[in-house]
């Protein structure tokens, strides 16, 4: 009977040890292999936190962007031009330059210019190509084609831009809305691709302008080629007149009926 109590106090003693050096981890609802381990929970806890308030940050951040109103810019409607016209000079300018009018255009540029005479084209009858009277004909008739285009384009550009200002504005209005109407992710996407439409529109119009920009760069580079060309032409007609002709004071008598000087 003695052994036997002695049996049972070693074994309390040692399951009192066994619990006390054990880790803190603890079977549920009496079965043995489904184990809580309280420092692992804590982690995991922690984890989860952690990746709500990120959560809650980005949901902020896209329903309620509140500074939105530093990249607000305003797009002003460009003035209507409104040339005068006294006895007839312009007619048609002030539409052909704020309207898509071709046909103003070519009105305003005809009665803008100085028309070419009949005498004059019965004298440039008699001209071969290369000359410096077809050349500055040449010159003309391509500022007669360019010049009612450009101002067709100018036109154009100016009534399309009056006609989006309104859309501008209000792509622009919901670009800096703060709201959740307008803070989704698709919404965002939308007016990011309306904004990209925008500038492509935006560009082409402005791609037409420089077409008509390089055209007038090109007339105007024909005219000061051209004149440089008869400098250096003249220059060697009378150097070749010079030696041809005797311009001494014994042979004044004689008249020099194709000089130039």
């Amino acid at each position: 009977m003695t052994f036997n109590v002695n049996n049972r106090r070693k074994w309390a003693i040692g399951s009192a040890v066994l619990v006390l050096t054990a880790t803190p981890t603890f079977a549920l609802f009496g079965i043995g292999d489904i184990v809580f381990d309280p420092t692992s929970y804590a982690s995991l806890v922690s984890q989860a936190t952690t990746a709500l308030n990120q959560l809650k940050t980005i949901e902020n951040n896209v329903e309620h962007f509140s500074l939105k109103e530093q990249w607000q810019t305003t797009l002003n409607a460009m003035k209507n031009a409104n040339v005068k016209n006294m006895f007839g000079e312009t007619n048609g300018m002030s539409t052909a330059l704020n309207t898509n009018s071709p046909t103003a255009s070519s009105t305003a540029w005809t009665a803008a210019t100085v028309t070419i005479s009949g005498n004059t084209t019965t004298f440039l009858q008699g001209q071969t190509p290369g000359s410096a009277q077809l050349s500055q004909l040449a010159m003309i008739e391509a500022s007669d084609s360019i010049s009612p285009d450009c101002l067709t384009a100018v036109g154009q550009y100016r009534g399309t831009r009056t006609q989006d200002v309104t859309a501008n504005s209000n792509l622009a209005a919901q670009q800096l809305d703060g709201s959740n109407a307008t803070n989704s992710e698709v919404e965002q996407l939308n007016l990011l691709n309306a904004a990209e439409a925008q500038k492509m529109s935006e560009m082409q119009a402005q791609g037409i302008l420089q077409a008509c920009l390089a055209s007038q760069m090109t007339v105007a580079n024909m005219e000061q080629r051209n004149a440089a060309a008869l400098d250096l032409n003249t220059a060697a007609f009378v150097q070749q007149q010079r030696v041809a002709n005797d311009t001494s004071a014994a042979n004044e008598s004689n008249i020099w009926q194709n000089y130039l000087p």
